[in-house]
């Protein structure tokens, strides 16, 4: 197909609106941005156990992602070699010690070789090496799970880590949180009738925070000012208010401060996106993990999780007030993107929108980032 080009104005472009509707648009990120990078789909807590497995959506495949029993994650497409049906039909759970197709009963082992089938005798004379599961690029990056179907992809470090470090300009700043050490303590799914990149773009701008963010403006007095952002990131994070000492929704601290952390690092927020599908908000006790789902062209699932020290957890911490800000900061951020959703197909968006400078640096750089994927032959 044939992108349309940009038009220029006084203020900077966004993409046109059929890029948030078009079926074919929306088949060629699948193929080009889903189907080619290293996509999020998972934590590798969910996976530590043999057998363990997750599913997920990833481009125009469903993937599984399980624990074999010499502890290493191998992901597969998640479909039969007989008759294509689908092996696994849960979103996750514990296979044992095989994968049993639900169907004619071919079953494979957890590296994904065929082990049998019914009636294996007037079938023993094929090579069960040729009737292996399909394989899929897996690898754990700070405890997230992440797959790629392209078949020698780069190293899944250079896809995230210069992201961290644009967004930080240190990436020990960001270990200092061991992400990979915590653990859930609250979790929340949405459907957002909205197209992925409108959500995207909404993650990476405050001008709507002053509208829209009342409880998160009280937290971050910063994100009530609408040049927030002009220069794009602030490396050093975004300062709690004086009578907001927690990231809360009453404001007040129970929680300790994660144990690699210092006192630059305290009452502040750093928020971030991490293409193609995931979004973290650190803060002194706890990390946000955001992964966005493309479901549709104009439909979006959405998974959050509050990701703490176990030894909160375990303490019986109450972690409700952390939760519940952020979870109104959802649902306000993807309320907006759904009374925006339809007027995408609006003639007076046929060219787009534009961007006012406090929105510019993050989403035109966003905004380059998809055009240059879907042009990638």
């Amino acid at each position: 197909m044939t992108l349309s080009p940009l038009s220029r104005s006084a203020l900077a472009p966004t993409l046109p609106g059929h890029y948030y509707t078009d079926p074919d648009v929306f088949a060629l990120e699948q193929e080009r941005i889903f189907g080619r990078q290293w996509v999020y789909v998972g934590r590798a807590a969910d996976l530590a156990r043999p057998g363990q497995f997750l599913r997920a959506d990833v481009g125009t495949e469903n993937v599984i992602v399980v624990a074999g029993a010499d502890g290493r994650l191998r992901g597969f497409l998640n479909v039969c070699r007989h008759r294509g049906a689908t092996l696994c039909v849960e979103d996750g759970g514990n296979v044992g010690k095989a994968l049993r197709c639900p169907y004619h009963a071919w079953t494979y082992r957890l590296d994904g070789s065929l082990v049998t089938t019914p009636n294996w005798r007037a079938i023993e004379h094929i090579d069960r090496a040729e009737y292996s599961l399909h394989p899929v690029a897996v690898d754990v990056w700070e405890g997230l799970v992440w797959v790629n179907l392209s078949p020698d992809p780069a190293p899944l470090t250079d896809q995230v880590r210069p992201q961290i470090e644009y967004r930080l300009g240190d990436y020990e700043q960001f270990a200092r949180y061991d992400l990979g050490e915590l653990a859930v303590g609250g979790r929340k799914e949405y459907v957002c009738a909205a197209n992925w990149k409108l959500i995207f773009e909404n993650f990476q701008e405050c001008y709507h925070c002053g509208t829209i963010h009342p409880e998160l403006c009280d937290t971050i007095p910063r994100f009530a000012d609408p040049a927030t952002f002009t220069q794009g990131y602030d490396a050093g994070g975004y300062e709690f208010a004086d009578d907001h000492p927690g990231f809360t929704l009453s404001g007040s601290v129970s929680i300790p401060r994660l144990p690699r952390l210092t006192d630059d690092d305290d009452r502040r927020y750093f928020g971030m996106v991490v293409r193609p599908n995931a979004f973290l908000s650190l803060t002194p006790d706890h990390v946000i993990v955001h992964r966005f789902v493309p479901t549709a062209p104009d439909r979006t699932t959405v998974v959050c999780e509050w990701l703490f020290h176990p030894d909160v957890l375990a303490a019986g911490i109450d972690v409700t007030d952390s939760v519940e800000l952020f979870h109104r900061v959802n649902e306000q951020d993807l309320g907006a993107c759904e009374i925006t959703q339809p007027n995408m197909t609006s003639r007076a968006y046929r060219d787009g929108g534009v961007l006012v400078p406090a929105e510019e640096v993050l989403i035109t750089r966003f905004r380059e980032w998809v055009l240059a994927s879907l042009e990638q032959a």
